[in-house]
């Protein structure tokens, strides 16, 4: 069975879809795009408005904002995909165990999952990541360990609601195996709330890394973050707001558009009949 193939009508899913095509473009395109190197330094330009030289000014020692910011793209790139392709690899397996094979093992899985849910995330984030230091990896693995159970929850309430089915049934009459009803029949049938799912996670991923970039617990110092970068800009708000303002603003834009599309996706995926007056 193939998965479903959405049709995104409106402005908001074309906006959505513009700002996350745009995103990608200046993440795969940024050694093209920038005007310089991430390393290079202008100690001539400190603190430099915007100019014809820096076309979003330069920050500390010259750095012009407009190429980290590009380059910081990439560091939000590969943390959230990671991060969505993970946990929803994570979740979509304790899920279908949990759902199909119910018993003491659902119990298990889904009260550990509880327990999990019960703690704020970003406060386990900064936990993991306060003790094996800032890495890319460590953000990764610290995001992944925290949101898997929202996709637990999903594709176990998904399985419980399809496993009743009479496809489903069929293929365990004719001695199918549960990983390959849950895999052949059942997760193509629920692919489409986990897009949606997918699609809301990338933007709360990209926030999370700059939450803890921000906090100088997320990537190594001087590599290229959004939130490093807002960071910085904090300390000189009154005489070069620029450093915090334009960072912010590509971070406000790109969460803003993936939520767009996630409510045009969500629409288009799951319609719901319009009650007649």
């Amino acid at each position: 069975m193939s998965l479903p193939w959405p049709r995104l009508r409106g402005l908001g899913a074309r906006f959505g879809l513009a700002v996350a095509l745009l995103w990608v473009l200046a993440a795969a395109a940024a050694p093209l795009l920038a005007p310089s190197s991430p390393r290079a330094i202008d100690l001539t330009a400190d603190l430099q408005r915007p100019s014809l030289r820096h076309l979003l000014g330069a920050g500390e020692n010259g750095i012009d904002v407009l190429t980290h910011i590009l380059y910081g793209a990439r560091v939000s790139l590969i943390v959230s995909v990671m991060t969505v392709l993970l946990s929803a690899a994570v979740g979509t397996i304790v899920g279908g165990v949990a759902g199909y094979f119910r018993g003491w093992l659902d119990e298990l899985l889904m009260r550990s999952t509880d327990v999990l849910l019960a703690f704020p995330g970003i406060l386990l984030a900064i936990f993991i990541t306060a003790v094996l230091g800032p890495s890319l990896a460590n953000v990764v693995f610290a995001l992944t360990f925290t949101g898997w159970t929202g996709y637990a929850r999903l594709f176990r309430g998904q399985v419980l609601s399809l496993r009743q089915r009479e496809y489903v049934q069929a293929a365990r009459a004719l001695g199918a195996s549960g990983r390959r009803i849950l895999g052949r029949h059942i997760l193509p049938n629920a692919a489409g709330p986990l897009i949606v799912q997918a699609t809301f996670g990338i933007p709360g991923a990209i926030l999370a890394e700059a939450s803890l970039s921000f906090l100088g617990l997320g990537v190594p110092p001087g590599t290229p973050s959004w939130g490093a970068l807002v960071d910085q800009g904090t300390q000189y708000l009154l005489i070069a707001p620029h450093i915090a303002l334009f960072p912010g603003l590509a971070l406000a834009l790109t969460v803003l558009g993936f939520n767009f599309l996630g409510d045009a996706l969500r629409d288009a995926l799951d319609p719901k009949p319009v009650a007649m007056r």
